[in-house]
């Protein structure tokens, strides 16, 4: 499906494409480059494997398609919009939400989501030249879900870019919580570990200790040193996880069939081994350019004490020092994490509601709840792990 019509006052031509397909990956990734922190998972190669993997689709309920900004023959402003019929993979919960419309009858479902699937990652879910194609985007956007009658738009963990464009357009904010690593010059392992509180340095040396106790002992592979093998074992492993949750996994061997293929560059493979035979990995997702590291997927078909937190934690730190990188994004959720030297980081989301007395009442919903995180930060930042400087 296409649709034409003309935005605002520059004149941008809209176009509604059906999928992927439409929209060629250079057109696509050229714009990505204009963002202020363009990860790979924005890249048109990632959000294209996970529609035809078959892991993201209207079967799984995600619904694909491409809101686009043209000027003549010119790519001004893209962004993917999945139409859901679930809240499933999304980490930004709104069950509540859905509820309250079942209640009072309403469908809540289909509903707008601006999101990449499966991967809360802070990242550009807005693609443009500039501020004002953004915001001619977003308004294009909501005035899409207003003619197909959806019941809200849902963009998730946003770059301050993407922030600004949805409060210029009115649209409420939310705020979670992330635990991410920033490294801070440190030369190696042991002078990141003296810049620890002494109990937090002590219980990490115990932890690892147990790990090397029992045996176990890791390797990794990059790029297209992850042999097929590896990757096989390392599925095994994810898979794992999530039965062991009593679910089924998102992603299917297919997507990472494909990342191996397509982007053997952003990933990252640690396995465990003991006694010679592969036990747990860890896969990590790397932006090279960048040097930027962001802890993904894990699993283990064995059980030894404190094995993951050396999987998905002291490895991938381990080897960003020993590699330069600045900065390991732990994934969503996880105070824990701060025990390990990831710190809080707030993420933005930005909401509209298409129906007026139920945005007044998430609004005065998210006022409360934003007060609530901004205490909960405060509280965090008192449990610093580093040591002040200086001491």
């Amino acid at each position: 499906m296409e649709t034409g019509g003309l935005t605002g006052e520059n004149d941008y031509v809209t176009r509604v494409l059906d999928g992927w397909d439409a929209l060629p990956a250079a057109a696509w990734d050229a714009l990505l480059a204009h963002s202020s922190d363009p990860s790979p998972f924005a890249r048109h190669a990632y959000l294209r494997a996970m529609v035809d993997s078959g892991s993201a689709t209207p079967e799984t309920g995600w619904a694909p398609r491409l809101v686009t900004l043209w000027r003549g023959d010119t790519l001004q402003a893209a962004c993917a919009v999945q139409v859901k019929s679930h809240s499933y993979g999304e980490y930004v919960f709104d069950w509540a939400w859905a509820n309250a419309y079942a209640e009072h009858g309403l469908r809540y479902y289909p509903k707008a989501l601006v999101a990449v699937p499966f991967t809360p990652v802070p990242g550009a879910r807005l693609l443009a030249v500039d501020p004002a194609a953004r915001r001619a985007l977003l308004r294009a956007l909501i005035g899409w879900c207003e003619a197909q009658r959806l019941s809200s738009l849902h963009l998730l963990f946003l770059l301050p870019e993407d922030v600004a464009a949805c409060e210029a357009e009115g649209l409420m904010a939310r705020h979670t919580v992330q635990f991410h690593w920033q490294n801070h010059d440190w030369p190696d392992w042991d002078a990141f570990l003296a810049s620890l509180q002494q109990d937090k340095r002590k219980k990490i040396r115990q932890e690892r200790r147990k790990v090397a106790e029992a045996g176990v002992r890791f390797r990794w592979a990059r790029g297209r040193d992850i042999t097929a093998a590896d990757w096989a074992f390392f599925y095994r492993c994810y898979e794992r996880t999530y039965l062991e949750h009593g679910n089924p996994p998102y992603l299917t061997p297919d997507f990472f069939a494909r990342m191996a293929r397509d982007m053997p560059e952003h990933w990252l493979l640690f396995v465990a081994e003991r006694d010679g035979q592969p036990i747990a990995s860890s896969l990590i997702a790397i932006d090279p350019g960048r040097r930027v590291a962001y802890g993904r997927y894990w699993g283990a078909l064995e059980r030894v004490d404190c094995l993951h937190f050396e999987a998905c934690y002291y490895q991938p730190l381990q080897w960003c020092l020993a590699h330069g990188y600045r900065r390991f994004e732990g994934g969503a959720q996880g105070e824990h994490k701060m025990a390990r030297a990831l710190l809080p980081v707030k993420t933005t989301s930005a909401h509209w509601l298409a129906h007026p007395t139920f945005a007044e009442a998430v609004d005065r919903f998210l006022q409360r709840e934003g007060a609530g995180v901004a205490h909960y930060l405060d509280h965090l930042a008192e449990r610093n792990p580093l040591k002040a400087r200086g001491a």
